[in-house]
């Protein structure tokens, strides 16, 4: 099997494994400094995975992980959401190449749209349709290793989210009005 792949493919299912093992450690993570510099190296190697595969938009749109340090920083604030998102447009329409290239776009719209204005249950709801979004790519392109972090990002989604519902459900009084703990409460907040 490996025998019939490039040199060029062979090295993006290494940065694929490369990015899976550093997404498993980071998710493993309890420090949150930590998990967010672990998620910008996974990041980085699955930026090179795409290099490799030759899928410039999944690339360019990779690259532009800053906006997981933004939207930390900026939270709620939809003018540096919009910033992020149009310079991850003009990323998309440089290097488009088939319409595969629309995953990546829909992936990283769902992912800056949740980590910049959503908490709790519905922020991963959207990082687990963005995670669905990019695991679809990964098995277009044909890469195991982002593929399978990917669907590990997507289960550990609905299980998380499983287990905020059920928490919701056992004890109401902690989800003050419907809301998750940390869920942006401060109307028009930019």
């Amino acid at each position: 099997m490996l025998d019939n792949l490039s040199h060029s493919a062979l090295a993006g299912q290494l940065c694929g494994l490369v990015a899976l093992v550093i997404c498993v450690v980071a998710f493993a993570s309890k420090n949150d400094d930590r998990l967010l510099v672990l998620l910008i190296s996974a990041n980085v190697a699955f930026a090179l995975q795409f290099v490799f595969f030759e899928s410039w938009t999944a690339a360019a749109l990779t690259v532009l992980v800053m906006r997981i340090v933004l939207a930390r920083r900026y939270l709620g604030s939809k003018a540096v959401m919009a910033g992020v998102l149009l310079a991850s447009g003009i990323a998309a329409a440089f290097t488009w190449q088939s319409w595969v290239d629309m995953l990546p776009v829909a992936a990283m719209v769902l992912g800056t749209v949740g980590m910049f204005l959503m908490r709790g249950i519905a922020m991963r709801v959207f990082l687990g349709l963005a995670a669905f979004a990019w695991m679809l790519n990964n098995l277009l392109i044909g890469t195991i290793g982002g593929t399978v972090a990917e669907g590990l990002i997507v289960v550990t989604n609905i299980i998380t989210i499983i287990r905020l519902v059920r928490a919701k459900r056992k004890y109401p009084d902690v989800f003050e009005g419907g809301e998750e703990p940390g869920a942006i409460t401060k109307a028009g907040q930019d």
